[in-house]
């Protein structure tokens, strides 16, 4: 009985992180293990949700979506063949379900306060609101001219935070120390083109 506790206690992947953590609960769920299962989609809900929302669909069809993403993964886990490479499958995953419940329709890149402070804006102050609008019309115009490894790179760092870097990396199957420098030159990309569409304006 004691030596039941110590193993629940501490499970396969105590102290295991990213793709080591997923590989294990994964063999762990396979076996029957609920609570690797339930600690698969603490660690995982997050991303899976961001990018159901990175792919435009409402709140509501987003817990769809997660709900959907977490079902296909337990019911097929016997056919998962890269353990590792969780992360990536249940983006694609998520993006798939997310873009058939929205009709494949685009829906602009959140904008957040680290975005706005790295885009320019010329324009002056008096109605904020209205030119805030039109800022994110003309951000989401140029996002969607940025090549598809740039906007996966912005949409999944911008949404899902610095923290979740390794995730990132894992999913776009990228260096971890690339991301922050790729993603650097992207936003910069669109620097250049803000600077390009506000002149020409």
């Amino acid at each position: 009985m004691t030596e039941t506790r110590t193993v629940e206690a501490d499970p396969p992947w105590e102290g295991l992180h990213g793709h080591e953590l997923y590989a294990a609960c994964v063999h762990a769920a396979r076996a029957g293990d609920r609570n690797a299962m339930n600690r698969l989609v603490a660690e995982l809900t997050p991303l899976v949700w961001h990018v159901a929302r990175a792919n435009g669909v409402e709140a509501s069809t987003a817990e769809d979506v997660v709900q959907t993403v977490w079902l296909a993964l337990f019911t097929n886990l016997a056919k998962v063949t890269e353990p590792r490479a969780l992360a990536g499958w249940l983006i694609t995953t998520a993006r798939r379900e997310a873009q058939r419940s929205h009709g494949r329709k685009p829906s602009p890149v959140p904008l957040t306060d680290e975005m706005a402070e790295s885009m320019p804006s010329g324009h002056p102050a008096p109605e904020a609101e209205a030119l805030r609008a039109d800022r994110d019309r003309l951000l989401w115009q140029v996002f969607t001219r940025l090549p598809e490894r740039c906007q996966e790179i912005i949409r999944l760092t911008v949404l899902a935070g610095r923290a979740e870097y390794r995730l990132v990396a894992e999913a776009l199957r990228m260096p971890h120390g690339s991301i922050g420098p790729t993603r650097g030159r992207c936003l910069k990309t669109m620097r250049e083109l803000l600077e390009t569409e506000g002149g020409g304006a």
